[in-house]
């Protein structure tokens, strides 16, 4: 995340919590109500603790690569498997 990032989370969990207020104001200190203040200190922490991280930059070139051959499977290597979906196969798969 940049910085203008950070600057338009930190905006929406102001705006996040006017809302709450509005809420709060309507409902009074309902249950429901007290989640929403726990959930928005909750946010608010979050926030926090990301932004004092140095952030991890992943680039597709960091992947690792998987090799999937194109040849064909052992067939011996499913010779004991049922067929799923299908109810099973017991039988000569001949």
């Amino acid at each position: 995340m940049t910085t203008t990032e950070f600057a338009t989370l930190r905006r929406s969990i102001e705006q996040l919590r006017a809302s709450v207020a509005e809420v709060r104001s309507a409902f009074g200190d309902a249950p429901e109500v007290r989640r929403l203040v726990n959930d928005l200190e909750r946010l608010e922490i979050d926030a926090g603790e990301l932004a004092s991280r140095p952030l991890r930059r992943t680039h597709p070139d960091d992947a690792p690569h998987v090799v999937v051959p194109d040849t064909p499977l052992d067939e011996t290597m499913w010779s004991d498997a049922d067929d799923e979906g299908v109810g099973g196969y017991h039988g000569d798969r001949a």
